[in-house]
């Protein structure tokens, strides 16, 4: 009975500390009603400016998300190729203590970074254009994939590597038997839903100038030409419909294998 009161209890205070950091969250934004009363009215003029697309932009829409879906390609590749070690350095059945400290604070200065932020940098680096967003693609793929590596790889069956170690297994051997064939088809589901992602990403960068879509995207904007940009908005929206269905159905099958 006593046990039965304290669970009670306990959900109580949670449900209370809940309530409160809410609470906190929602006073401390300072939200006026009164303008939230007017959103919609203001949301409705500004959507109502895109329609009807400007099919006119049709060719340059479909050369931008080329531009987009290569950038994807080439800095999802690199980004996984350099995640891979960094992954196996920060785990704690393949590194020692220091090694893991060290990786492990890499991966969280790179996600620390905001994307756009990273696309200025090397917008600043190298100048305007796809090799930019390329580059901002990979270091902001590097942050978060080592982290889904690192996960796998910390996941590995621990019984199968004593097994090994048992055997007197080096540790390329531990690597190379006892956790790339469990881990493997799994990594690669996490870089296809990277590579998705970094589609949607790629549109962003082109707000700072670093190619893609979203470059054409915010020029149009800007240049108050909606209907064109409403255009692109479609066939962005189209071709990552696409790529979701392939790359969910690709994932699938990763997983059941």
């Amino acid at each position: 009975m006593n046990q039965s009161r304290w669970i009670f209890a306990r959900n109580i205070a949670i449900t209370l500390l809940i309530l409160l950091v809410y609470t906190w969250a929602w006073k401390g934004l300072k939200i006026d009603s009164s303008i939230l009363d007017n959103s919609l009215n203001y949301i409705q003029v500004f959507l109502a400016d895109f329609y009807p697309p400007n099919w006119s932009v049709l060719d340059i829409a479909i050369k931008a998300l080329i531009e987009t879906i290569q950038m994807s390609i080439i800095g999802t590749t690199l980004g996984a190729i350099f995640s891979l070690p960094i992954a196996i350095a920060s785990t704690h059945n393949l590194s020692p203590r220091w090694l893991r400290w060290s990786a492990n604070l890499l991966q969280n200065a790179l996600r620390s970074v905001p994307s756009v932020v990273l696309a200025l940098i090397f917008v600043a680096a190298v100048g305007l254009g796809a090799i930019a967003g390329t580059l901002a693609v990979s270091v902001y793929t590097i942050g978060y994939l080592a982290k889904f590596y690192q996960e796998a790889i910390e996941s590995v069956d621990p019984s199968s590597l004593d097994a090994l170690k048992v055997t007197g297994a080096s540790w390329f051997q531990l690597a190379q038997y006892g956790i790339f064939p469990q881990v493997s088809f799994l990594c690669l589901g996490y870089t296809l839903y990277m590579f998705e992602y970094n589609i949607r990403i790629s549109s962003i960068f082109g707000v700072v100038g670093a190619g893609g879509i979203g470059f054409e995207l915010v020029t149009y904007i800007n240049g108050f030409e909606r209907q064109k940009a409403a255009t692109l908005m479609i066939v962005l929206l189209v071709v990552v419909t696409i790529i979701d269905a392939v790359s969910s159905k690709l994932r699938r099958k990763l997983e059941s294998l």
